[in-house]
């Protein structure tokens, strides 16, 4: 029955080569002749730290619900969905635990599955993550996405059931994965790394030779060679012995090994694997401690840079697909969810002090609104804007003549102040 009414997506698996482990794009061969799944994948040290850098910039970021109220929002703890969110989405994982863990499968796969565990009175009681691997993406008759899991006894769940946060997607019912989209990107640094600790496993590599003229004759034993070359390396390697002076006799020369074209080029090549991969998951170099020939400056241009142009549109994703998934339809046009971005857009305290007077002076922010941003507790009265007195309407010009002229008695006062 289910057969008839459903045809798998475009580039989802056939229950036929379906196993619980190996799903979809959990692998795939490379040019370099390296296979790249989410294992070898997290081996090379910059895809990890992409990967884990923007799964824990969503992870540390609260997520609540709020209620609309006019043109104003507030909060609403009162609302199922706030708890979960904010604390524990489910049994096992914290808010950071899931939400990190989700960004990573996005990072990685491109999709975020979850089950929605709900109450007799249909409020979600869990969010339970699966992996991308164990489900099948169908497409319905409807036009709408199913997803089967053959490990739930072939069980076909409704986007009612199935929480989906997708990445970049071509078909519009699974994101594609970053592994499979640039496999040669991701295998061609993995080759390098492993063509490079062959290198220092099996290559030599000597910092100098001593070399001695033919006519003075070879040192008959093992044992006066190595006398020799020891004896040289303990007086003149290492810090201690720096700048210190060599004798050389019977005509001895040391000649010192510079780094051969082939090393240099490796090292090239690993620097533009390293871009090309921060290049895929939008990280500056800097944020993979990668800031060679970058000022001060231009790292913390790239940091904003990072976090409004890698950052938050994954957060978009996040917070419209829980506000599709997660929300009741009578609750969408009342309430929303969305992650506390300012935690992360603080700058140094003298900047934050600086841009939260600038707000106080001219009028948008009040003195709870700052203290609200630093976490500190509402004050009484600390609810009422200033207006700076040079803002008046054009129209109430005596106004502005009576703000620009002294009265008679500040003029008194004046006088009896300088009379003193």
């Amino acid at each position: 029955m289910w057969s008839s009414l459903f045809t798998p997506t475009s580039t989802s698996s056939s229950s036929s080569n379906f196993t619980g482990t190996s799903g979809w794009g959990s692998n795939r061969g490379s040019k370099a002749g390296v296979a790249i799944n989410e294992d070898t994948a997290l081996a090379q040290s910059v895809v990890a730290r992409c990967v884990t850098l923007l799964a824990s910039e969503l992870g540390k970021m609260p997520c609540e619900v709020y209620k609309r109220n006019g043109d104003q929002r507030d909060k609403a703890p009162e609302h199922p969905l706030y708890n979960l969110l904010k604390y524990q989405p489910n049994q096992k994982d914290t808010a950071f635990e899931y939400f990190e863990r989700g960004q990573g499968f996005l990072g990685l796969n491109g999709n975020h599955l979850a089950f929605i565990d709900r109450k007799k009175n249909h409020e979600i009681k869990e969010l339970i993550p699966i992996h991308r691997d164990k489900v099948i993406i169908l497409k319905g008759s409807d036009g709408l996405p199913y997803y089967k899991i053959p490990e739930w006894d072939n069980q076909v769940f409704t986007m009612r059931e199935i929480h989906h946060v997708k990445g970049f997607s071509r078909d519009g019912f699974q994101g594609e994965s970053p592994l499979q989209t640039s496999a040669d990107t991701i295998g061609l640094a993995l080759a390098q790394e492993e063509y490079a600790a062959k290198a220092f496993s099996n290559g030599l590599a000597i910092s100098g030779v001593i070399t001695r003229p033919k006519d003075v004759g070879q040192i008959e034993t093992q044992a006066g060679i190595d006398n020799l070359v020891n004896g040289f390396t303990d007086r003149h390697s290492g810090l201690r012995n720096a700048f210190s002076v060599a004798l050389l006799q019977e005509g001895m020369d040391y000649k010192q090994l510079a780094q051969n074209h082939q090393q240099a080029q490796l090292i090239e090549a690993r620097k533009a694997s390293i871009a090309d991969i921060c290049r895929l998951y939008g990280v500056p170099l800097s944020m993979v401690f990668e800031s060679s020939g970058e000022s001060y400056k231009s790292v913390e241009q790239n940091t904003l840079n990072y976090l409004m142009f890698a950052v938050m549109p994954w957060l978009k994703r996040w917070e419209q697909a829980m506000h599709r998934d997660l929300l009741s339809p009578s609750e969408k046009s009342t309430h929303l969810i969305e992650f506390n971005f300012n935690s992360l857009i603080r700058g140094d305290m003298e900047t934050r002090f600086k841009s939260y007077a600038l707000g106080r002076q001219w009028g948008w922010l009040s003195i709870n609104d700052i203290r609200r941003m630093e976490n500190l507790p509402p004050v009484e009265g600390g609810n009422i804007y200033l207006a700076p007195l040079n803002m008046v309407d054009s129209k109430n010009m005596d106004v502005h003549q009576k703000i620009e002229q002294a009265t008679e008695e500040q003029i008194k006062e004046i006088e009896l102040l300088c009379r003193r």
